[in-house]
């Protein structure tokens, strides 16, 4: 399941950075953070809430060292208020090879 509500919480799985109409990751961490930051969006308002109600937020980075700037970037475009918490982890692979993964936990309106 892309997300699983119990009561009034929706926890949703990790999304990558996968372009829904190509199949494939979308180019470098920017372009996989926007897609993977929509996909989680998409997640959410099919669960019946959106990205105004997330609580907390796990992303995870391939080469933490190396993206963490670039994702945090369109991060912040994305989030412009920051109004969650947020974990962010180096891991040593992600699924097809992505550069980004992230997951999270909102409430329903």
């Amino acid at each position: 399941a892309h997300a699983t509500i119990s009561g009034n919480t929706v926890y949703v799985s990790g999304s990558i950075g996968v372009d829904k109409e190509t199949g494939k990751l979308r180019g470098d961490i920017k372009g996989q953070t926007q897609a993977a930051l929509e996909n989680m969006s998409k997640i959410l308002k099919s669960a019946g809430t959106d990205t105004d109600n997330i609580l907390k937020i796990n992303i995870f980075l391939s080469n933490l060292t190396e993206d963490f700037a670039p994702m945090n970037e369109v991060y912040g475009a994305f989030f412009p208020k920051h109004p969650h918490s947020r974990t962010c982890v180096g891991v040593a692979v992600l699924p097809l090879g992505a550069a980004i993964e992230i997951e999270c936990i909102a409430e329903l309106p």
